[in-house]
């Protein structure tokens, strides 16, 4: 059991890895590095004895900052050119939850979830309501110059070639990316965020798994936070996230084989590549992936920094 001084916080920076073939080791220390950020950033907050909401929503805004990740300044384009952009926040404690679809201009979007969690009657806004909801409620902005990055632009490129020369893109890490954090605190409270900016070269207007409570996020004090990453349309019709704390709720499964059931199991056979991240009530952690790699990141109360890209184990940092 654990003592209740203990917190586990764990991140993803998205399944659909950059392939090992083509990972540079100053890229892949790069990663580790954002990886490592965002662990720090929700650390401070839970040894402090800060409250999980606060933790991933720290963890998250780091992940969104850097543009290496799928989310925030990261994030891809749609077809059209445009980046759209998901989030969403739930709070194990009540299940509140906040979400936003479909936007472009917050700096970082996992805010605007937050905000539409605490300071409205909804769960999902989406477009430009949600949009000058934000601005209603002072979120910090940025134009479209801060979101773009070259590598997401030519990915776009390439994508939209391979498209029309009738090519299948094999490459994972365009079709799916997406950032998240889940923790317990040392009260013994859960939560979960999850921030993505899609797949590259998605349909104008396509919403996925990340920001649709259930499905890509779940945070419930009784049994588990999941975030999720991967293709996101099976992710919603298994509501994924939501299966993995029913397993515990009613099948009284441990949280490491109900997570690597959902992953492996049901949604891999059905064509939904990804994974999950996942903490229980006792602050057990989750990992599964059923693709190439998943970036994620593990520390505990021991403030160890533990981070992996590959099926490699977790890599340990050491204490911070």
């Amino acid at each position: 059991m654990t003592q209740p001084t203990a917190f586990t916080l764990a991140v993803h920076g998205g399944a659909g890895t950059i392939l090992r073939s083509s990972m540079s080791p100053e890229r892949e220390a790069a990663y580790h590095a954002g990886l490592r950020r965002a662990l720090e950033a929700g650390r401070l907050v839970l040894a402090a004895g800060g409250a999980a909401l606060d933790a991933v929503t720290a963890a998250v805004m780091e992940l969104e900052d850097e543009p290496l990740f799928n989310a925030g300044r990261g994030a891809v384009y749609t077809s059209a050119g445009q980046q759209e952009m998901d989030a969403a926040i739930m709070d194990g404690r009540n299940h509140a939850a906040g979400a936003v679809a479909g936007i472009c201009g917050p700096r970082n979007p996992i805010l605007a979830a937050r905000a539409v969690m605490e300071q409205s009657e909804h769960v999902l806004l989406i477009g430009d309501s949600a949009l000058a909801f934000c601005q209603a409620q002072g979120i910090a902005m940025e134009d479209a110059a801060y979101f773009f990055t070259q590598a997401r632009w030519q990915a776009l490129q390439e994508t939209l070639a391979m498209r029309r020369s009738g090519t299948q893109d094999q490459d994972e890490s365009r079709k799916h990316g997406t950032v998240g954090a889940v923790a317990r605190d040392r009260h013994g409270h859960l939560a979960a965020a999850t921030s993505t900016g899609g797949m590259t070269a998605k349909a104008p207007g396509r919403v996925g798994d990340s920001p649709v409570i259930g499905a890509g996020t779940w945070a419930d004090d009784a049994t588990c936070a999941v975030s999720a990453t991967g293709h996101g349309e099976i992710f919603i019709r298994y509501a994924a996230a939501h299966e993995i704390a029913s397993r515990l709720r009613h099948a009284g499964q441990s949280l490491d084989v109900a997570a690597h059931a959902v992953v492996v199991d049901l949604l891999a056979p059905q064509g939904g590549s990804g994974g999950v991240i996942a903490v229980d009530k006792d602050g057990n952690f989750a990992l599964p992936f059923n693709c190439a790699g998943m970036y994620r990141g593990v520390v505990t109360a021991d403030g160890v920094l533990r981070t992996a890209i590959y099926d490699e184990p977790l890599e340990d940092y050491g204490q911070v």
